[in-house]
């Protein structure tokens, strides 16, 4: 495994010809950098951002990238620190990057990393296992940290659940710091686009996503995360598969499996298939995002295709 320093922490190089990842070995499990080859990292760098974490005096360090968190968000859980080295093992053309167990949870947390031998396709499949003695409800929620500056893009359900076309076909859960009136969302039909240009205070919401991605564009690059979505079971927050959250300085977009009552000895794993590409136009407008999502092949299908195939 080639090594390197990013950030000041130890890293794993993780590279073909077209997309370069730095994983690190220091902290997490973590992925600090993620860019096409030669150009800069398309992940927020967050070294001084920190979290309070209940009954430890010890702050949850957000760092940047890409993480793996447990839902549901109960900051005494969720924000415990995962400031401590992690295990990093290369197997068959990926790497996996293994957590020590939580004591105070008894969960284990882990990524796998595969990149296409070819062009810019990441499969990353995050696993939390049970290593307690009760069975525990929640999902594995993979949050990525983009820096500022983008556009993020939250593809809305098109068409009708019922033929009479007189059911609700989507629903939008929103956290109580997010101001609907802010600036920085356009509540498009078929799009709602984020503008990561904040100055002050946060705003985040979530949905149901069977179109199955989000997307963010920034600098002509465009991060396209899928995840799939299973319309028969239940997911935490409201049932917000999806979720952007937008502060100055960043933007997430993030995506939860669905809600696991996990047994003593088992595991969960939620799978993103992530795509980049370039020399995107810029987006303004709900037409913008239309023309690029068509023109790439972004349609409301649900999954990508790659989610079975790596």
């Amino acid at each position: 495994m080639e090594q390197t320093r990013y950030l000041g922490l130890d890293c794993v190089v993780l590279r073909n010809r077209t997309v370069e990842l730095l994983v690190t070995r220091s902290v997490g499990p973590r992925i600090l950098y993620l860019g096409l080859r030669g150009q800069a990292n398309l992940f927020a760098e967050l070294p001084d951002l920190t979290l309070d974490c209940p009954g430890t005096a010890e702050k949850f360090r957000a760092y940047g990238g890409h993480r793996l968190w447990h839902a549901p968000q109960m900051p005494a859980r969720t924000h415990l620190p995962d400031n401590r080295p992690v295990t990093v093992t290369a197997i068959a053309g990926s790497l996996e990057v293994v957590q020590a167990v939580e004591p105070q949870t008894g969960i284990e947390k882990s990524l796998r990393i595969r990149l296409a031998g070819e062009g810019a396709t990441v499969v990353v499949d995050h696993t939390l296992i049970n290593r307690g003695l009760w069975p525990i409800a929640t999902a594995p929620w993979a949050i990525t940290e983009l820096r500022a500056g983008g556009v993020g893009i939250a593809p809305q359900t098109q068409g009708s659940d019922d033929p009479d076309g007189t059911w609700p076909n989507r629903s939008i859960a929103l956290w109580p710091f997010t101001d609907i009136a802010t600036p920085h969302i356009d509540w498009g039909n078929r799009f709602i686009l984020v503008n990561a240009t904040m100055r002050a205070g946060m705003l985040k919401f979530g949905f149901p996503n069977p179109v199955g991605w989000l997307a963010y564009l920034v600098d002509g690059s465009l991060f396209v995360k899928h995840a799939a979505y299973d319309r028969r079971v239940d997911y935490f927050d409201r049932g917000s598969s999806s979720q952007i959250f937008c502060m100055p300085g960043f933007i997430e977009l993030e995506t939860q499996g669905p809600r696991t009552v996990v047994a003593p000895g088992e595991a969960t794993t939620h799978r993103e298939v992530w795509s980049l590409y370039e020399g995107i136009a810029p987006i303004a407008c709900e037409a913008d995002a239309t023309e690029t999502a068509e023109r790439l092949g972004l349609g409301c299908t649900g999954s990508a295709p790659e989610l079975c195939e790596m």
